[in-house]
This record gives structure tokens, sequence and C-alpha cells, in this order.
């Protein structure tokens, strides 16, 4: 069964720095596009940044120049380096793999940014 397990959310301050991690198994990971997700209560799940198997890279132009994302493919994992947090950074954190008609989900991870 494919899995996708992040880790690195927390309670950071306005300002702050997080390195999210997502691990992935049961899929040939070089072979997928990577995702980092979000969904704030109350709100829809959105694009913050994905990365394809050749490493061409978007950003959600909420975070352009804040966030970036990266991946390991010896070690099967994508990660979302997050400075400059904002409160409006909130959210759960989703992990996304796609290629062609297949799309796997992590659980998420929560990022909370406050005082």
């Amino acid at each position: 069964q494919v899995q996708l397990v992040e880790s690195g959310g927390g309670l950071v301050q306005p300002g702050g720095s997080l390195k999210l991690s997502c691990a992935a198994s049961k899929i040939i990971f070089s072979l997928y596009a990577m995702g980092w997700y979000r969904q704030a209560p109350g709100k829809q799940r959105e694009l913050v940044a994905s990365i394809t198997s050749g490493g061409t890279t978007n950003y959600a132009d909420s975070v352009k120049g804040r966030f970036t994302i990266s991946r390991d493919n010896a070690k099967n994992t994508v990660y979302l380096q997050m400075n400059s947090l904002k409160p409006e950074d909130t959210a759960v954190y989703f992990c996304n793999a796609i290629r062609g008609t297949a799309r796997y989900w992590g659980q998420g991870t929560q990022v909370t940014v406050s005082s």
C-alpha cells in the first residue's frame, strides 16, 4: 500500500522557519510529480508548491520567495522549506504524489504560526 508520511510541522512564531518532509513508500518516487497543499479551517485545500519528476517547480503567489520545494529521489522524500512564516500560513499541510491517473495523499501535518 502506498504511503506518504509528512513530518516537521509545529508551532512557530511569525517570521520563523519550518521544514516539512514527506517520505514516500511503495511507489517509484522518481517518476512522480510531488506537491504540497494546505487547508486552513473553513477554507478549500490549495496548492502551495509542486515539483515535477524532472525538477521543475511551481509556487502559489502567496508563498513565492518564502517557500522552497525540493526532492531527494535517493531518499524518496520531498521537502518544503518555509521561511518568513506568517499567521496566514497556518493550516494543515498535505503531501501529494501524482503520475497519470494515480494520485496519493498523506495524512497531513499541522503548521501553526502564532506569537
